[in-house]
């Protein structure tokens, strides 16, 4: 199976949610009194979440890399309306909940059993206030990194799920 089949099942699959999660998301938006100017943009939602998606599907590390060197270049056929790197780069927030939605439900294989562990500290306050720190009590401890010692909130273990369906 060459890359443009690949592509076009993803994005198929893709489309057929986006046209879902439209249909449910109108269905129960609340109108305000003010009209909403939503011109569309150059790249569809469903395009956008292809793209990202081919990303995690392919071999490069750093996004903007695979995003110049080779969506504008490659695939500028199959994406007739490309933005700039910088607007495609606003535009990811505004698919963040369907691509989650669609990665959960559609896109995630079952755990393998297998998981890894994220050492990354996330800092819950300064070091002067670690006795005071009342809002993560239960959950937050005193850690040391080579950076010295202060309050972390870590997260240690979590699953690895099998890789997308799609593949």
């Amino acid at each position: 199976m060459n890359y443009q089949d690949k592509l076009t099942e993803i994005f198929c699959e893709i489309d057929d949610f986006c046209i879902e999660f439209e249909k449910e998301i109108t269905k129960h938006t609340l109108e305000a009194g003010k009209i909403k100017r939503r011109r569309p943009s150059k790249l569809s939602d469903s395009e956008i979440m292809t793209i990202l998606v081919f990303f995690h599907l392919g071999g490069y590390r750093c996004f903007k890399h695979f995003y110049l060197s080779y969506v504008c270049k490659h695939l500028k056929s199959e994406f007739t309306g490309l933005v700039s790197y910088n607007r495609f780069v606003e535009l990811k927030p505004k698919v963040a909940v369907p691509m989650i939605l669609f990665l959960n439900n559609r896109g995630l294989g079952s755990c393998t059993g297998i998981s890894f562990i994220d050492s990354t500290p996330v800092r819950v306050c300064k070091n002067k206030r670690i006795k005071r720190n009342k809002v993560f009590k239960d959950v937050a401890t005193v850690g040391k990194s080579t950076m010295g010692w202060f309050d972390i909130w870590a997260k240690k273990t979590s699953h690895y799920p099998k890789p997308l369906k799609m593949a």
